[in-house]
């Protein structure tokens, strides 16, 4: 029988990778493994808060100063490489699950809801608000009534290429040197070097 998406090696492999570097507060920790949980908690609204904080010093930087993150936002993230440009305005949930690779570029209006693992490999470049999406709501209308959701990492290879406007979902790998065509919805994994166009996205 095959993993659950976000359950197998590969998303213990994510998770390694990013914990190894700045291990993510232990309210975190417990809801980026795929159970149901409430994201309506003080402590995860205390990382959301904190998160908003350092987006907004990014947002509201010196245009001259463009480019590198705020010091605020750097500091939240998992891991981030060298030379990475960072647009604003920027999004993230929680800041902590990101791991940036050397080289990254990340264009304006982009959204990572980072409730799981989020890797994004070097020298990968994201064009203007594409959006990654860990979370996922209760499909059962009383679950969603109660606020649950859970979390599901995304992982982006190294040399990809993510077209404005794409939207990754919750669980999905793009692998290394693949191309997801502008306004993408990527719902499946991705193979290397592969190019996908669509909603939802497929080969081309």
């Amino acid at each position: 029988m095959s993993n659950p998406p976000g359950r197998g090696p590969r998303h213990r492999q994510v998770t390694a990778h990013i914990t190894a570097i700045h291990p993510p507060p232990a309210a975190l920790a417990e809801v980026a493994d795929g159970r149901w949980y409430s994201c309506m908690t003080p402590e995860l609204e205390a990382l959301r808060d904190t998160a908003r904080q350092a987006c907004w010093s990014h947002t509201t930087m010196d245009p001259a100063l463009r480019g590198p993150c705020a010091p605020e936002l750097a500091a939240l993230f998992a891991a981030i490489g060298e030379g990475v440009f960072l647009e604003a305005p920027f999004h993230v949930a929680y800041g902590r699950n990101l791991a940036l690779g050397d080289g990254v570029y990340i264009n304006a209006d982009c959204v990572v809801l980072d409730t799981a693992p989020v890797r994004i490999g070097r020298r990968t470049m994201l064009g203007p608000a594409v959006q990654i999406y860990c979370a996922d709501h209760a499909h059962g209308l009383d679950e969603r009534r109660r606020g649950l959701e859970r979390a599901l990492p995304v992982s982006i290879g190294e040399d990809v290429w993510i077209g404005g406007g794409a939207i990754l979902l919750p669980g999905v790998t793009v692998g290394e040197g693949a191309i997801v065509g502008a306004g993408a919805v990527v719902t499946r994994d991705v193979a290397p070097g592969v190019r996908v166009v669509g909603n939802p996205a497929r080969p081309i």
